[in-house]
């Protein structure tokens, strides 16, 4: 299960929060406002599981390898590939 679920990650981020938002408490005290979710599922979706993974996984420890993670769930993000589409 918890690999379906990072395959979910990072093809349907948005999916995923949304499905976390609202059937579990995975988000429950990580942000002081609603502003900074809100953001980062429009901008940065796959940046922003990973932030609130280390949040609940690791209990906000920031270590190296969570670094790693950050920057590659940003690459994910920012990626042009991710908005290439195939015209026929």
């Amino acid at each position: 299960m918890p690999c379906l679920l990072a395959f979910l990650a990072l093809i349907v981020p948005r999916f995923v929060i949304v499905v976390l938002w609202f059937l579990t408490d995975w988000f429950a005290g990580i942000f002081d406002t609603l502003l900074w979710p809100i953001l980062g599922f429009v901008f940065l979706p796959t940046s922003l599981l990973w932030y609130t993974a280390v949040h609940n996984w690791f209990g906000g420890n920031w270590g190296f390898w969570q670094g790693v993670v950050l920057v590659l769930a940003i690459m994910t993000d920012m990626s042009p590939a991710s908005k290439r589409r195939k015209k026929n």
